[in-house]
């Protein structure tokens, strides 16, 4: 099984939401499924998690900036990439507070124009009681442990 080290943003606005990515692959072992995923990916030869982040911040999200935030997650996720390789990723998050920002596609690969079908600000309140699925899994809970989120009383 290949080795994936990544690194993943959660983008936080004034508003406290989430920037979630909805995904419809088209082909590979995902297709035909629809979910939501944080911006992200894959680190490149000789780039360490920070830079990961900062390079996915620019072209998946548009925004360049120094400094992406504090890494507050990290988890291991094992699935099969859309060329069917089956890979254990690394995963990092790092947290990123913005203003309010305007979501650009300039910089995004063939594949994520193909894939990637919207973005959207998700609230506490619509990521705890949507239907739709969400990765990572415990979403809530990194941005709650994060102290971006409060705990339901």
């Amino acid at each position: 099984m290949q080795q994936r080290p990544s690194s993943r943003l959660l983008v936080v606005n004034g508003r406290d939401e989430v920037l979630l990515f909805r995904f419809e692959p088209k082909a590979g072992p995902f297709a035909g499924q629809t979910f939501w995923a944080t911006p992200g990916g894959g680190l490149e030869p000789g780039e360490d998690y920070c830079g990961a982040a900062r390079r996915e911040l620019h072209e998946e999200v548009g925004l360049r900036r120094g400094d992406v935030g504090p890494e507050i997650a990290k988890r291991i996720a094992r699935f099969t990439l859309p060329s069917g390789e089956f890979v254990e990723a690394d995963e990092r998050y790092f947290l990123v507070q913005v203003d309010q920002h305007s979501v650009s596609d300039a910089n995004w690969t063939p594949l994520e124009h193909e894939e990637i079908s919207a973005h959207r600000w998700w609230t506490q309140a619509e990521l705890r009681t949507t239907s739709e699925q969400v990765w990572p899994e415990r979403l809530e809970g990194m941005l709650l442990d994060a102290g971006v989120w409060k705990r339901a009383v």
